[in-house]
Formats: C-alpha cells, sequence, structure tokens
C-alpha cells in the first residue's frame, strides 16, 4: 500500500463510525473498526466482514475496544467511566480486550487500540501501580497473537502518556494519535504534543476540533468541526507525521452518527482535503 492511504473508522456492529458501504462508495482503501458485541465477536463473523471489505478492496488496519458503562457526557463522567482506569471495572474489561485482541487475529489485524482513559497523575500511587501491572498482562497476551496496542490520545498530556509507556515496560505499546483529542480534552497542544511522541505513532486520526471558551482539563469540552475547519492545522499535522517517517493509513473519524448524511458529506470532504494535502507534500 502506497504512503498515507485514506481510511475511514467503521464497525461491525457495534453502532460506531460510518457504515462499510458508505467507506466502500467514497473509495477508501482502509478503516480501523470498533469491536463487536461479544456474543458476535467469532471467527464467523470476522470472516463475513472480511469478505465485505474483500469486495470493496479494503483492508482492516486496526481493532478498537470499547466497553459497556462508558460514557463521553462531559469529562468528569469520562473520566469515571471509560477505558481501563476505574478500578471496579478495569480486571472485566482486561479480559474483554484479550477476546478482542483474540478476536482480531481472525481478522488478519496486527493491531488492537483502545483509550486507556485518564491515567492517574500520581506514578506512585496504587492505582498507577495497578493500571501498569494490567496493561502489561494485555500487552503480553496481544504480544501472544502477534499484536501491538495502540493508545489513543486525549486523556492524557504527551509528557505523561510518554512516562506511562516507559513505566510499563512493553515493546508492543505505541500511540494512535488523534489531535483533535487533545483540543476537546484541554490537555494539550497536539503539534507539541506530536514532535514529543511522534516517534511511538503507529496509526493516527484525522479529525479537527476547536478549543473550548474555558480551556483546561476537567473543565468543558472543546467542539469537533469538519476536518480543516479547526485547530489542529492539518498541513502542519501532516508535515510533522512525514518527518518522523510515518507511511500508514490516514484514519478519518467524523463523530456525528446521529446525522448521517452530515457524517458523509463531511467525510467526503476531508477525504479531497486529505488527498489535496498529500499531494502537496509528496
Amino acid at each position: 500500500m502506497s504512503k498515507w492511504p485514506i481510511g475511514v473508522f467503521t464497525s461491525i456492529d457495534a453502532g460506531l463510525g460510518v457504515h462499510l458501504d458508505v467507506a466502500a462508495e467514497l473509495g477508501v482503501p482502509s478503516v480501523q473498526i470498533h469491536a463487536p458485541h461479544q456474543d458476535t465477536r467469532n471467527a464467523e463473523k470476522a470472516a463475513e466482514f472480511l469478505g465485505k471489505c474483500s469486495d470493496a478492496n479494503i483492508i482492516v488496519t486496526a481493532v478498537f475496544g470499547g466497553f459497556e458503562g462508558e460514557s463521553y457526557a462531559d469529562i468528569a463522567t469520562t473520566a469515571a467511566t471509560v477505558g481501563l482506569v476505574p478500578e471496579d471495572t478495569r480486571a472485566g474489561r482486561v479480559q474483554e480486550m484479550k477476546e478482542i485482541s483474540d478476536f482480531t487475529t481472525h481478522l488478519g489485524c496486527d493491531t488492537v487500540a483502545l483509550h486507556i482513559g485518564f491515567v492517574p497523575e500520581d506514578r506512585n500511587s496504587e492505582s498507577y501501580k495497578s493500571l501498569i501491572d494490567c496493561t502489561r498482562d494485555l500487552l503480553d497476551h496481544v504480544s501472544a497473537n502477534g499484536q501491538q496496542l495502540n493508545l489513543e490520545t486525549g486523556q492524557e498530556s504527551a509528557e505523561h502518556l510518554l512516562e506511562f509507556i516507559a513505566d510499563v515496560e512493553r515493546d508492543n505499546l505505541f500511540i494512535n494519535f488523534d489531535p483533535a483529542n487533545l483540543i476537546l480534552y484541554g490537555t494539550d497542544h497536539p503539534i507539541d504534543a506530536l514532535h514529543k511522541v511522534g516517534h511511538l505513532v503507529r496509526s493516527v486520526h484525522c479529525k479537527d476540533a476547536t478549543y473550548a471558551a474555558v480551556d483546561g482539563r476537567g473543565t468543558a469540552w472543546g467542539a469537533e468541526v469538519p476536518l480543516g475547519d479547526g485547530d489542529v492545522g492539518m498541513l502542519t499535522y501532516l508535515k510533522v507525521l512525514d518527518s518522523f517517517g510515518y507511511t500508514g493509513p490516514l484514519t478519518i473519524e467524523r463523530e456525528i452518527a446521529e446525522d448521517r448524511d452530515r457524517q458523509k458529506a463531511d467525510i467526503g470532504a476531508a477525504v479531497s482535503l486529505l488527498e489535496s494535502l498529500r499531494d502537496q507534500i509528496g
């Protein structure tokens, strides 16, 4: 596959992202997918989905885990419910991610990914140490399946994310860089952060956002906007990715599933924008 193939985020049955037929209609060659529900996480469903991808000349580049009970209603709720950080659901979610890793093998894909959640800032706390242990356990399972795990950016600053990855001490832990999330959460400036973590980026989202009027972590959400209309700076974003030698898919994520027509139009415009910027950079 050539440098920077365009991709979109889709789902087998979880209702997230765009429908696969939209990806096929747009002519994109790659997709990241949200893992299916537990009762359809099997070889038969994988084969069925791969058949549809083959018909559309699409490959699966990453499988994202998500969990029941997660909510992005506001920043405080996100911190309390998302990923592996919440302690009361941690063990069950690690087990589910292992199952998602097993399912990913049926898709012939070598990358699983997730939002790990708001990693505790105190590296000496028991919660942080326990998170390190369970992440190592998950990564060892993922490694046995010949896979890597990519953590999506958003809830941590670049510095804290690097600290966490270093503390985990596993060679199959990398980053799925989403520049808009850093703006939405108010945790970092995306271009500054990318300069710091770019050597660990193995997959990316192309998504745009504007900062909240009241900036800063834990206060208010920013706003997701069509690609190119926000504060990321897509040309600079791609140039920095290029400087780190990243040649993988540029996966578009547009999180307005409640308005499918607008979502499709915005993604179509994003494909055109990325193709133009890709040609400009070379």
